[in-house]
This record gives C-alpha cells, sequence and structure tokens, in this order.
C-alpha cells in the first residue's frame, strides 16, 4: 500500500456511505446521478446491467406496487390507470435501486477479495470486546461471495440439492494494514458530509 492509498475499510466506509446517500436522492439530482452512472465504465455498466436483469421482477413489481398503490390523480382516464404520485414514487425509488446495483457493481469490479477481507478484517476486529470473531466473519463473508459466484441459474435450481466438496486444508491469508490518522480523517470527512447531505 502507498503512502497516498487509503486503507481497504475506509474505502469500504465510503462504499457504505454512497449506498445510503443514494437513498437521499430524489428528483433532478437522481436523474443526473442515472445519466452520468455510465461514467463508471463499460465493465462495470456490463456487470451492473447483468445484476439489473437479475432483480427485473423486483424491479417490475416495484413498478406495479407504486404506480397502482399510490393514492392521487390518476395519469390517465379510466378505473384502470395508475397515480401521477404514484408513478413518481415508483421511477424514484427504481431509479435508486438501480443506482445501488452500478454501485455494487462498481464496488465489486474495483475491490479484490484480498482487500475486501482485509476491509472487513479491520471494521470488525474492534468489536472483539462484544464477542464478535472477526476471523469467523472474514471466513463467512468469503464463503457468502463463493456461493452468491457459483450460484446456478433458476433452471439449474436441481445442483443446489448437491453437497458441494469443500477442502479441508484450504487457508486464507489475510494482509494486517494499520489504519492510519489519514484514515481517519476521511472516514470522518465521510459520515460528516453524509449527515449533511441526507438531513440538510
Amino acid at each position: 500500500m502507498g503512502k497516498t492509498a487509503v486503507h481497504p475499510a475506509t474505502r469500504l466506509i465510503a462504499w457504505l456511505a454512497l449506498l445510503i446517500a443514494v437513498q437521499c436522492l430524489s428528483g433532478a439530482v437522481l436523474l443526473a446521478a442515472c445519466l452520468f452512472a455510465p461514467l463508471a465504465g463499460a465493465r462495470v455498466m456490463r456487470r451492473g446491467g447483468r445484476l439489473v436483469w437479475r432483480t427485473r421482477w423486483l424491479l417490475l413489481s416495484l413498478l406495479l406496487v407504486f404506480a397502482w398503490g399510490v393514492a392521487g390523480e390518476p395519469l390517465w382516464s379510466g378505473s384502470l390507470a395508475p397515480t401521477r404520485e404514484g408513478v413518481d414514487e415508483a421511477l424514484k425509488h427504481l431509479g435508486r435501486l438501480v443506482l445501488v446495483l452500478v454501485s455494487v457493481a462498481a464496488f465489486l469490479e474495483f475491490m479484490p477479495l484480498a482487500e475486501l477481507l482485509a476491509a472487513t478484517h479491520a471494521l470488525l476486529a474492534p468489536l472483539r470486546r462484544l464477542g464478535v470473531d472477526a476471523d469467523r466473519g472474514v471466513v463467512r463473508l468469503m464463503l457468502v461471495l463463493r456461493y452468491v459466484e457459483t450460484l446456478p441459474r433458476p433452471r439449474d435450481w436441481k445442483s443446489l440439492l448437491d453437497i458441494p466438496e469443500t477442502a479441508a486444508c484450504e487457508t486464507i491469508e489475510i494482509e494486517h494494514q494499520a489504519l492510519r490518522w489519514l484514515d481517519g480523517c476521511v472516514m470522518a470527512g465521510l459520515l460528516g458530509g453524509l449527515v449533511l447531505f441526507c438531513f440538510r
């Protein structure tokens, strides 16, 4: 890690702060964020597109629930017309969810697994006094990520019943990096900016 680089835990905190900030977007700001999302790069957009496609039924359900479930002025004359307020609310939630999926895609694309495990370990380490085992948490995170990557397609659901072979002697190496004053300043700035942005 270079002298000017921040700790992986700081980048993980920044990503979590971004996910929370997305939930505070609305109106023109949300629209601008969606329009500028492709600037994240072609690889991120391809990965994000796959995530959006996998959640297409959730997106459709949100659209139907909000468009036809929120009371307000009908969008057109007719008994089955959605409401303007419902459509506005549906588009707002869909835009936020799409941005979250793109953010997840960017995070997975630019955050190597080794750095993610190191970041998780660093954030869980202070919780040892509360009985949280940081080592076990990192192992569980790795297993979940491995399971998600090897998850079969819906039509191959029967393969979920098969018991996968596990490596009994598998070891995990986590690079330990101490948090520096720069990381503390960045985290404090992120949390302060997040509070000001969401409660403005």
